[in-house]
């Protein structure tokens, strides 16, 4: 039922200077693999079939990975190395692109994407947010398939944290699914709950009037949770509490837990 996602990659990756002035944050190394592909891989677990990366001038890299290296395969069998080539292999899925001109924010890179889902409904992943376990996706679109309404991944965050994330105030419709009834955008006091939004969203296309309609927000860019906030009025919002364990990449230390956590399950 839902068959496409967006995977937005344009960002500066401040949180990570200096490394990302020349390594987009999307391609750290994870154990021999960068960390969109991780994100790719749980796509597809998830059912998904085709893939949007909105990516800026400097995130080529990212396209290039994706692609087939013609060279190098024909190398690894010419030195009888063809074991390999297994190595070289990338999810089996159909992605596209489409660059952001402008840091315009998440908001915007997410409005880029309507030629590409139409009027589906559809996913959104974060390349920051990687989730071990159970992948976080499938447990969202599994939820839309029951109630046919927007889903948004949540986990419990700590309290001194809370100001790093939107944030959801809700009442529990069932185990781990909440009615949403608002979202702030990083609480700087008084978060109205524990309950942190983590990068992976399923939206119905009305998401795209709510993101056309809004002025710039938080940093003067288009905020992603203030459209959600304002999908409220008018339709149903649900948060769905992952199961699997989350680790935020642009953090360097939850970046070494995640190497850690791969190495020895």
């Amino acid at each position: 039922m839902i068959k496409k996602a967006v995977i937005p990659a344009a960002g500066y990756g401040t949180r990570s200077l200096p490394i990302t002035k020349v390594i987009p944050k999307e391609m750290f190394p994870i154990c021999g693999k960068p960390a969109i592909h991780y994100v790719v891989e749980e796509a597809v677990a998830s059912g998904i079939e085709e893939i949007l990366i909105v990516i800026s001038r400097t995130k080529n890299l990212i396209m290039d990975y994706f692609d087939h290296s013609l060279e190098l395969e024909a190398f690894l069998e010419r030195v009888n190395k063809t074991h390999l080539l297994k190595k070289t292999q990338v999810p089996n899925v159909h992605i596209q692109y489409v660059r952001q001109s402008h840091a315009k924010g998440l908001g915007d890179a997410i409005s880029l994407a309507k030629p590409f889902t139409g009027d589906e409904p559809f996913a959104v992943l974060l390349p920051d947010d990687i989730f071990l376990g159970t992948p976080a996706l499938s447990e969202l679109i599994e939820v839309y398939k029951k109630n046919k309404a927007n889903v948004i991944a949540v986990k419990e965050v700590a309290d001194e944290y809370l100001k790093d994330y939107g944030v959801i105030e809700g009442k529990l419709k069932s185990d781990g699914v909440y009615d949403i009834t608002d979202i702030v955008e990083k609480p700087t006091s008084n978060p109205p709950s524990n309950l942190a939004v983590t990068g992976r969203y399923v939206f119905t296309s009305s998401i795209y009037q709510k993101l056309n309609q809004l002025h710039p927000g938080t940093g003067g860019e288009i905020q992603l949770t203030d459209a959600i906030r304002d999908v409220l009025g008018s339709e149903k919002c649900l948060a769905r509490v992952s199961s699997g364990k989350r680790f935020d990449i642009g953090k360097e230390e939850e970046y070494i837990k995640l190497i850690q956590s791969i190495h020895q399950p």
